[in-house]
């Protein structure tokens, strides 16, 4: 009992479970003002734009959070090598923002077309090019927070920012409907870098660095690293998604694409609690340690407590899945139940693999990243594309899970050395 009170990792995700707790229900209730307001074609608009700023928010970071981190851990005695690091990370990326925003404004009609079928939302895509650079300096602020351990600021300012923007989207949404809906995906993000520069501009010992600075190239040569394997991501999964999202509406209707899209908003409901608690404690913890009998020992963590925990809250939501559906859609919606088995397969297969992709990650293991990324999304579209000639909305869910099991193994595979030999990483 006192080796799970002494556990981080459960210290962590419990001061990250109120966060997530506020978190889900305000997500419940918006995906119900939304499936009201807006409808299944609604959730699949809203769904393309989610997916979209997500991609163009990637690539203006390309991996900043995780080179922080990296970066921070091993230099955090000295000083005046994190205020060169820190001056310029804010330069490089927030001159890669500005020009990727004004990338977006300039083709905003045809981004519009291509998202929704309709150049009337050339608004919020325009508005979210201008807002861009905001992005990214909150990304980094939040970076050198995590950086620095300090996760009860981050939870708080999650909470605080979760709060506002759930009454920003259910006002806009009640007011201008699709329109508003999309412009709440960017109003929300504006919101949060409100809030977080309220929390930075009183805290000058963690935020003080020389911006005239100039960086090292070994410094740059890791910020590449991460950028390259962040470029892969920022493109390789936004447009899977959009891709499948496509291929439902062109075979079916978007109606289909919506119940789709509800599927996987229901899914980040709860892989929101465990990805963010893993994104706080588990890659500080990785990128500190370099052999692999610490990684060993971490793994046997993971496996023993975190694991049996997702797949506890996997089993209640599945049991409890017909009332949460009522709570969160419309009857529109509630052909979800027949299929939402595997979703949840899908997310605890998953939750296994983020075990060693997260090592992947923070040890920059490029090629090994590229095959994994390239392994799952090129096998999810084509077991999507296939399964849902017959199932739909459905097939693309089954796809998931299968693309998922095909990545463990693969991710086993590639780690296959670790259970037979220990060595230095």
């Amino acid at each position: 009992m006192k080796a799970l009170k002494d556990n981080i990792v459960l210290k962590v995700l419990s001061l990250n479970s109120f966060s997530v707790a506020i978190s889900f229900v305000l997500g419940v209730f918006s995906s119900k003002i939304i499936a009201v307001y807006l409808g299944s074609s609604g959730m699949a608009l809203m769904g393309s734009f989610r997916n979209f700023t997500s991609m163009i928010k990637s690539l203006a970071t390309l991996g900043i959070s995780n080179a922080v981190i990296k970066l921070f851990v091993e230099n955090k005695e000295n000083k005046e090598v994190l205020s060169i690091i820190y001056s310029t990370f804010f330069w490089l990326f927030l001159g890669l923002s500005s020009f990727l925003g004004l990338l977006v404004c300039a083709f905003a009609a045809p981004i519009a077309v291509f998202l929704f079928f309709n150049e009337a939302y050339t608004i919020p895509v325009r508005f979210f090019g201008l807002m861009l650079p905001l992005m990214v300096i909150n990304t980094f602020w939040l970076a050198i927070y995590n950086s620095f351990e300090k996760y009860k600021r981050i939870v708080l300012i999650q909470i605080i920012s979760n709060i506002l923007i759930f009454g920003v989207t259910a006002l806009l949404i009640y007011k201008k409907l699709i329109f508003g809906g999309l412009l709440s995906i960017v109003i929300g993000e504006v919101i949060m870098v409100m809030i977080t520069f309220l929390f930075v501009r009183n805290e000058g010992n963690y935020f003080r660095f020389d911006l005239q600075k100039v960086v090292q190239k070994k410094h740059l040569k890791v910020v590449s690293q991460f950028s390259v394997m962040a470029l892969l991501s920022a493109v390789l999964i936004p447009i899977t998604l959009i891709f499948i999202r496509d291929e439902l509406v062109k075979n079916y209707s978007i109606n289909e694409a919506g119940i789709w899209d509800a599927a996987n908003r229901l899914s980040g409901f709860y892989m929101m609690f465990f990805s963010s608690g893993l994104t706080l404690y588990y890659m500080p913890k990785l990128a500190s340690i370099h052999t692999e009998s610490a990684f060993k020992a971490e793994l046997k963590s993971y496996f023993k407590i975190l694991v049996p925990i997702f797949f506890f809250v996997l089993t209640f939501i599945f049991l409890g899945k017909q009332f949460l559906l009522e709570l969160a859609f419309t009857k529109e919606f509630y052909v979800i139940n027949d299929f939402l088995i595997w979703q949840l397969a899908g997310d605890f297969i998953k939750i296994i693999t983020l075990a060693f992709g997260f090592q992947i990650l923070v040890k920059t293991m490029i090629k090994r990243y590229f095959a994994v990324e390239l392994v799952f999304n090129l096998t999810y579209i084509l077991l999507a594309l296939f399964m849902m000639q017959s199932d739909g909305a459905a097939g693309a869910v089954k796809a998931y899970f299968y693309a998922n099991v095909i990545g463990l193994f693969f991710v086993l595979f590639l780690f296959r050395n670790l259970f037979f030999k220990a060595k230095a990483i």
